[in-house]
């Protein structure tokens, strides 16, 4: 069995491009294997989702290549992990040897995002949770957050909190959508729109184009490379569910199992990790996540990040490019999680690099908290 590691990582354009996403794509592609060291002409797998219902046929198709692995899983936000787990045993196994996995959105150039609720009318939840006019997947959210409010005394000032440390960290990236803004205040905060009780415009996740990609090869060809490989020590993955109304415990979410498999697989705790990329879609997402992933416990989460750990120079770093809140979120926020572990195992962050990082872990969710999918990485 050969040994799969991260070898290229980058993003396309961000913000606003008016290019298409086939475009945004073979940009990341090609950035991420320049990164590298690689061509078009080596890659022989794909995965990747969104472009068509046909996704890696697409993008092959654009790019120019047959490859003899690809994957198109649609599991939202999540799926970009996940598919780290099927690239490296595609190329453990001798499979494949090059694989891409990559992302792009136009949705603000395109002005396209919608949050009219679920668009497959055959469904249960279409028939049973639409009727109400929940804002997909706004409301199922807030609805999580709710829950957390009620239960937890400080809930919303942690909710707030997760957002304030996100902009801190989006000031110090240039290619943050947030950089050059004031930091948040909690009374910024406070008075921002509210749009689905209790999550204000503040607690919502940017609407951008972007996307990005990355490069899993085998160690043997990692050598010859430019780029320093980063490890992939441990992944897991949960579905729990495509409702809210199956979903048993709002502030339980399958980060827990997926957190669990994945630390197991690595062979390090918790307190071994020096940075942490969790999917932000909306604040209540990241602490939900954090509580999870078994960084606090269920109802702690809160006390966990108030006191300011989760900042710029806080014992506790996370999601150090600003996150989905702040940085760039193109509609799955996945691919991007990836890209700045990688980064930061590779010490190339500049103002925002954590000293010494040698392991990272990057969450996903996707759907209404419905998948998680967990990554573990190691510098080398």
């Amino acid at each position: 069995m050969k040994t799969p590691v991260i070898v290229g990582a980058a993003e396309c354009d961000l913000g606003v491009t008016n290019k298409s996403i086939l475009e945004l794509q073979a940009q990341a592609v090609s950035r991420a294997l320049a990164d590298a060291g690689l061509k078009i002409s080596d890659v022989d797998g794909i995965a990747t989702n969104a472009i068509s219902r046909f996704s890696a046929s697409s993008l092959a198709d654009y790019l120019g290549i047959e490859p003899k692995f690809t994957d198109s899983t649609f599991a939202g936000g999540s799926s970009f992990e996940m598919y780290v787990a099927r690239a490296y045993h595609a190329v453990a196994s001798g499979q494949c040897n090059v694989v891409v996995i990559s992302f792009a959105s136009n949705q603000r150039s395109a002005k396209s995002r919608s949050l009219g609720g679920v668009v497959e009318h055959h469904t249960p939840e279409a028939q049973f949770e639409t009727a109400y006019g929940p804002l997909f997947p706004l409301s199922y959210y807030a609805m999580a957050a709710q829950r957390y409010i009620h239960d937890v005394p400080n809930g919303r000032a942690a909710l707030s909190e997760i957002a304030i440390s996100a902009r801190e960290w989006a000031l110090l990236n240039p290619k943050a959508y947030r950089y050059g803004a004031a930091s948040l205040t909690v009374a910024e905060l406070e008075g921002a729109d509210m749009i689905s009780s209790p999550l204000r415009a503040s607690d919502c996740c940017l609407v951008t184009d972007g996307g990005g990609a990355i490069i899993i090869t085998n160690s043997e060809i990692a050598k010859g490379l430019k780029s320093k490989p980063v490890s992939i020590l441990g992944f897991g993955e949960s579905t729990t569910n495509t409702s809210m109304t199956t979903h048993r415990d709002l502030r339980v979410t399958g980060a827990k199992q997926s957190g669990d498999i994945a630390f197991a697989m690595a062979g390090v705790s918790r307190s071994d990790i020096d940075v942490v990329e969790l999917y932000d879609s909306f604040t209540i997402t990241t602490l939900l996540s954090l509580e999870g992933l078994g960084f606090a416990g269920k109802g702690e989460g809160a006390d966990f990040v108030l006191d300011g750990k989760t900042r710029p120079g806080g014992s506790f770093p996370l999601n150090t490019n600003g996150g989905g809140l702040s940085y760039c979120h193109p509609g799955q926020y996945g691919i991007l999680l990836l890209i700045e572990a990688v980064r930061q195992l590779r010490g190339e962050c500049g103002d925002r690099q954590v000293a010494n990082a040698k392991l990272a872990v990057a969450h996903g969710t996707g759907g209404i908290l419905s998948t998680n999918a967990t990554v573990i990485l190691g510098a080398n």
